[in-house]
């Protein structure tokens, strides 16, 4: 259909505008739809305007199929429609206004219609753009009904604007309305695509067929998603680097998929001058049209590597010398690898598959240079065996694919030489132990020590020293290495732990240099009873008036041992019978009570206490006991003026009597 406007002055610049994105209108008046048409019932509006006039035409849609093209039954004016319209006075009309308008402002945009309005009444209008946020941005003529805007609008911020028009009196009062005013912002191409989601990083597996999708790329329009302002096209404009072809790549213009188009083979990562490509992607409006503005963002490609490559060894022998008893590392094997290095791809893998029988050596990758490293982690012996041969594979950490295999390449021998040093002669066994009585007569032969020189194949004489003799109680002689007593043994001395005495040897061989091997003796000693036990405690306080006679307990200890030790007698020793004031009680195996049999005064006294062990022959010990006898008044004790010290026996027993008597 045509629509036609006439401004009674030649319509000289003459501009459509549509309220639907769907349609347009062309110079002559003839409206076109862009898109089928599948909502029925909804109006369509047509803005005519000239420097000199403007008017709006209102389209119903009437037909219900799907159309495109010929409009004839689609539409029918307003004017003339016989859809049936509720009568009204105040007449208004959708304002189209294309957002982004230049000076100068304010301009007029509609008109508002009251045929009925009384005489003095005025126009109102109201609401979001008005009297509300944003304030300001349209006004009306309240005589003439004249709506104009008072700048430029960004149909990205606000895309419409519901205002109301109402007629009121010269009190202000509502005469009629208020009815809807919608006015429409006509969207302009003024935003470009942008890429919001970056960085934009693709991966694809070397090899992978033509047509692979490697990644997705899209762009957004901030302008109206129904017009070709906001419709994209996507297209590759650089490719870096160009080769082995300037096309590696495609991106579908519609979705921003992008595809590999080159083949399989030349999608190599070994063989490629760099595995990682750079796209500059272009994305474009107004569905790619020259007028369209544009939009670019970097994708980055990296080819991936797979394991299509066997690791293979630099050589097919390789060979190591270790020295007999040393252990480590003794052999790096380097192997070649044509797959990515931060893979397990390139990552060897060793085993030892032949020739280790003692599992005397194991091989490790090193991390950063993938080499093999052979280490021994057994001591070799060069008289047992101077010569080893290993077999040795190679496998990558992951596997091959499918078409590739391990061949001749992945396996290596490893042919080692064990060097023949003067090893240390040994002793056995060792540790060397041997049980003997304490304070055993000087000169007793212990034991005769043995070491062996490993070196079989050289002939070659062995002397002994004395190592470690913490006593000083040991002699070896240095020929035949028999070991006898310098001094008496004491199981109680302090270098005995245990019962346990510890002392070390050498045995030198005849090499050059001569090689020394240590060997350990344990002396266990048995105890014999050659301590006599001893007392404690030797001094104790009473009172002088005391109630309770009781003086002190005594206990016993000896250094031997059981059954060389308690029980104990206690005695209190030569007791004269004036002086038989005191009593001596036993109390278990180990303690006595020493009590007084009256109250004495205050003085030193010394009491003789005899005690005997258990051995045989028993030993016995007599040792004073100080008693001092305190005065004892109001909670305090005073021991200071004892007076002279008392002696409950012969002038002899001044000082403490040890007796070592054997009975």
């Amino acid at each position: 259909m045509r629509v036609t406007f006439s401004d009674c002055k030649g319509n000289d610049k003459l501009h459509y505008e549509v309220s639907s994105p769907y349609f347009k209108v062309n110079n002559d008046g003839s409206l076109v739809a862009l898109r089928n048409i599948t909502a029925v019932g909804k109006t369509l509006f047509v803005h005519a305007r000239t420097p000199h006039a403007e008017d709006m035409a209102e389209l119903i849609i009437v037909g219900g199929k799907d159309i495109q093209g010929s409009l004839q039954d689609i539409f029918k004016f307003a004017r003339t429609s016989p859809v049936p319209r509720q009568k009204r006075s105040i007449v208004v009309s959708p304002i189209l206004i294309p957002e982004n308008q230049r000076q100068p402002f304010p301009r007029d945009v509609g008109k508002v219609v009251d045929s009925d309005r009384p005489e003095g009444s005025k126009f109102r209008l109201t609401g979001k753009g008005v009297d509300q946020e944003p304030k300001g941005i349209f006004r009306i003529n309240e005589n003439t009904g004249s709506v104009s805007v008072t700048r430029n609008l960004d149909r990205e911020t606000i895309a419409t604007y519901q205002l109301f028009v109402e007629t009121v009196d010269v009190n202000g009062r509502t005469l009629e309305g208020p009815v809807p005013l919608e006015v429409i912002v006509i969207d302009q191409n003024d935003n470009r695509p942008i890429f919001r989601e970056g960085p934009y990083i693709g991966h694809v597996m070397e090899g992978s067929p033509t047509g692979t999708t490697v990644m997705r790329m899209t762009a957004f329009d901030a302008d109206d998603p129904a017009t070709d302002n906001a419709l994209l096209r996507y297209n590759i404009r650089q490719q870096t680097p160009d080769k082995p072809s300037p096309n590696m790549f495609y991106i579908d213009p519609e979705k921003g998929d992008i595809v590999t188009v080159v083949s399989p083979a030349l999608l190599d990562r070994e063989t490629l001058e760099n595995p990682k490509y750079e796209l500059i992607i272009e994305a474009q409006d107004m569905a790619g049209l020259d007028v369209g503005l544009t939009g670019t963002a970097t994708a980055t490609i990296m080819i991936d590597d797979k394991n299509d490559h066997s690791p293979k060894f630099t050589k097919k022998e390789f060979q190591a010398t270790v020295e007999e008893g040393a252990v480590g590392v003794i052999v790096n094997l380097t192997v070649e690898d044509k797959d990515d290095p931060t893979t397990g791809a390139w990552r060897a893998a060793y085993t030892i598959i032949n020739g280790n029988p003692g599992q005397s050596f194991e091989i490790h990758t090193n991390p950063q240079t993938n080499e093999g490293m052979l280490s021994v982690v057994k001591p070799l012996d060069y008289e047992i065996s101077a010569f080893h041969t290993l077999l040795i594979k190679v496998e990558n950490e992951d596997p091959l694919v499918p078409d590739v295999s391990y061949g001749p390449s992945s396996t290596a021998t490893v042919h080692i030489t064990v060097l023949d040093v003067n090893e240390s002669p040994v002793f056995y066994p060792d540790p060397m132990m041997v049980t003997k009585q304490e304070n055993i007569s000087v000169g007793s032969v212990l034991l005769t020590v043995n070491a062996t020189d490993p070196d079989s194949l050289q002939r070659q004489t062995i002397r002994y020293s004395v190592y470690k003799d913490p006593a000083g109680w040991l002699n070896i002689n240095p020929i035949n290495g028999t070991v006898d007593t310098t001094a008496v043994l004491d199981r109680e001395s302090p270098f005995v732990h245990n019962s346990v005495y510890t002392a070390l040897f050498l045995a030198i061989d005849s090499g050059n240099p001569p090689a020394t091997g240590t060997g350990t003796l344990l002396i266990t000693l048995e105890d014999v009873n050659d301590n006599a036990p001893f007392i404690y405690p030797t001094v104790a306080e009473v009172c002088d008036d005391a109630k309770n006679l009781s003086v002190v307990i005594l206990g016993a200890t000896d250094k031997d041992l059981h059954p060389n030790t308690d029980p104990f007698k206690f005695e209190i020793h030569k007791q004269t019978v004036p002086d038989k004031v005191w009593k001596i009680s036993k109390i278990n195996n180990t303690h006595a009570l020493v009590s007084l049999l009256q109250n004495l005064n205050k003085a030193n006294y010394h009491l003789p206490i005899m005690v005997t062990d258990s051995g045989k022959p028993p030993m016995t010990n007599i040792t004073d006991l100080r008693v001092q006898v305190c005065s004892c008044k109001n909670s305090k004790v005073d021991c200071n003026a004892a007076g002279a010290p008392h002696f409950s026996a012969a002038a002899a027993l001044l000082l403490p009597l040890f007796s070592l008597a054997r009975l």
